[in-house]
């Protein structure tokens, strides 16, 4: 737990940031999926840290980028940081996504600017394969272009049909496993929760490989307080039992995902 220097903070489009950290410790350890416990300067009067996914790091000028959301008075205060400000980060925290093997194509499947905690994952992988992003409108796409750099195949869905397919990004899913047909593929998602719990159905009962990021909302962000409890596979009655997010996960293999009888 250090200060991390703001290198820069800026404004992606709309209501989305991004900021870049000088952190050598956590450039240095974290993994795609971790995410990092931040203690926001200027916002004393709140007493508990945010929780942000983790977007890149980079070990030549020790940098930690976050992309964010301005959604309320703490991302509001963040965005209105200048380079040479510092805020207190703990981390990496939390379970990260497996390394993708050589042989394996992965499959990032992103609701909104969930798109930003699958990107150091994307980044390192040998095969560059497919990005399945989905979003209520063109403006909340973002970081499409950043895959699409690194070699992937970029494929769009819009609640209101502003940008690519119209409908949910899981809509997408059956043209991509026609498309890469024989081929061994591993899923990596993050969203919102419905989508969530939506794709690791569909996962299961294709009986697909694949990671799926489970955030909640995080208090002590170390499994402590139990706070940030999700559903999980169990073999008890109930066939669920809780899990900490923030200790457990965020990232929990998509068979141990609960998804309801």
């Amino acid at each position: 737990m250090q200060p991390g220097t703001i290198i820069e903070n800026t404004n992606l489009k709309g209501g989305y940031y991004r900021i870049r950290f000088f952190h050598p410790d956590i450039a240095a350890t974290a993994v795609g999926g971790q995410f990092v416990h931040v203690k926001i300067n200027n916002l004393e009067a709140h007493l508990l840290r945010r929780p942000f996914s983790i977007h890149n790091t980079d070990k030549n000028d020790n940098s930690v980028t976050v992309v964010y959301k301005v959604v309320g008075e703490g991302t509001l205060a963040m965005s209105q940081l200048k380079a040479g400000d510092s805020c207190d980060l703990l981390g990496p925290l939390g379970v990260g996504y497996t390394q993708i093997a050589d042989d394996t194509i992965p499959v990032f499947v992103a609701g909104g600017y969930g798109s930003a905690a699958m990107y150091l994952t994307a980044k390192n992988a040998k095969q560059k394969g497919v990005l399945m992003l989905g979003a209520r409108t063109e403006a909340d796409v973002i970081l499409n272009d950043a895959y699409e750099a690194l070699g992937y195949d970029s494929r769009i869905a819009t609640n209101d049909g502003s940008l690519g397919k119209k409908g949910f990004v899981t809509e997408l899913l059956d043209d991509v496993l026609k498309d890469y047909a024989g081929k061994k593929l591993m899923f990596c998602a993050c969203g919102p929760h419905p989508m969530l719990i939506a794709l690791s159905k569909l996962l299961q009962d294709k009986k697909l490989a694949g990671e799926i990021s489970l955030d909640s909302w995080m208090c002590c962000g170390v499994g402590s307080c139990f706070g940030c409890v999700v559903k999980v596979n169990a073999d008890n009655e109930q066939h669920w039992r809780y899990a900490r997010s923030c200790k457990d996960g965020p990232v929990f293999n998509v068979n141990d995902i609960y998804v309801g009888e």
